[in-house]
């Protein structure tokens, strides 16, 4: 069976495909940023004081980097309707459910990407900024935070690209992301090759638009460099 070039080109300038991929990134932009949320919150905290905050923070990286994405997401949209009642209405779509399960997964990674990046800023840079008579919030956010942001920001664009690719496994829940869309494709046609290779231009299109985005970020970053404090 020859390639179709007229069925290629079709699908991959159709509505569908292009829907899918919308919602493949709307995902990917909408997880990833609940990840850096809570995970800069998690990731303060796991140098905190008390024993509890940070035995939360280890518990909470154990159990969502150990789930598998897969496991988390039948749970969130099948098991936890079962548990929680106000999640068996309508309002609770495949969307907010594969947000809410990546989110969750995300969160976790992010923490240590954060924690890791609050670690590589030398204590001194705290020294010299309460020398300089800062408080410890506005010492963390004028000086450490700059600082870790920088560290934390190549990791942080390659989770992002993961993600990407893992908003795929969504279609088990019958998110009509970019995957499904394929899947349903084939399922009608049976011309497998043409639709993914539909699939894998628009994931290879996505994701060189963000390397490049990412690559420009960190010479800007690099150029512009953190705010550094030095004893005088």
């Amino acid at each position: 069976m020859e390639f179709d070039w007229r069925l290629f080109f079709g699908a991959l300038f159709s509505w569908p495909f292009f829907d899918g991929a919308v919602i493949t990134v709307a995902l990917t932009i909408a997880s990833h940023a609940v990840g850096i949320g809570f995970g800069l919150a998690l990731g303060v905290m796991a140098s905190a004081r008390r024993r509890a905050v940070r035995g939360f923070v280890t518990f909470y990286v154990w159990l969502f980097r150990g789930a598998p994405v897969l496991l988390l997401l039948l749970f969130v949209w099948n098991a936890l309707p079962q548990l929680i009642p106000a999640f068996r209405q309508t309002w609770f779509t495949p969307f907010l459910a594969a947000l809410l399960a990546l989110g969750l997964n995300e969160t976790a990674y992010q923490a240590e990407i954060t924690r890791a990046a609050l670690l590589s800023v030398a204590a001194g840079q705290r020294d010299a900024a309460a020398a300089l008579g800062l408080s410890r919030p506005k010492a963390f956010l004028l000086v450490v935070l700059p600082q870790a942001l920088r560290v934390a920001l190549p990791p942080t664009a390659n989770e992002f690209i993961t993600l990407l690719k893992t908003t795929s496994l969504a279609s088990v829940i019958s998110l009509q992301e970019l995957l499904a869309i394929t899947t349903r494709a084939t399922s009608v046609s049976f011309r497998y090759t043409e639709f993914y290779a539909v699939a894998l231009v628009y994931y290879l299109v996505i994701v060189s638009v963000l390397m490049v985005a990412q690559g420009r970020l960190e010479r800007r970053l690099g150029t512009a460099g953190p705010m550094r404090l030095h004893h005088g």
